[in-house]
């Protein structure tokens, strides 16, 4: 199918929409400095220490669930409701805080 003049122009448009967006865009970051901060409270408070040692793992040191599962002796499966569970628990403390 021959391109026409307009789908020749679509990916430009669309580059140019991008940049307009980034210009225009509202400043987020006080809200990511309180998003950042809520979360640490909430891996202190909110979490068992199981799932705080979990979470260290897979998010912090970028561990896969096979692998904290065989470091710390138990099922994948168990690593994987851990994790599920303890996300949770942060999303219902988090979705109250901001």
């Amino acid at each position: 199918m021959k391109n026409t003049r307009f789908e020749n122009r679509s990916s430009e448009w669309l580059g140019d929409m991008t940049v307009w967006r980034r210009a225009n865009a509202e400043d987020n970051g006080e809200q990511m400095t309180r998003l950042r901060r809520n979360l640490r409270l909430a891996r202190e408070r909110e979490l068992t220490e199981r799932q705080r040692e979990m979470v260290a793992l897979y998010y912090d040191q970028g561990m896969t669930m096979p692998q904290i599962a065989e470091r710390l002796g138990v099922n994948r499966s168990t690593v994987s409701r851990t994790l599920r569970r303890a996300r949770d628990r942060l999303h219902r403390f988090l979705r109250y805080t901001l």
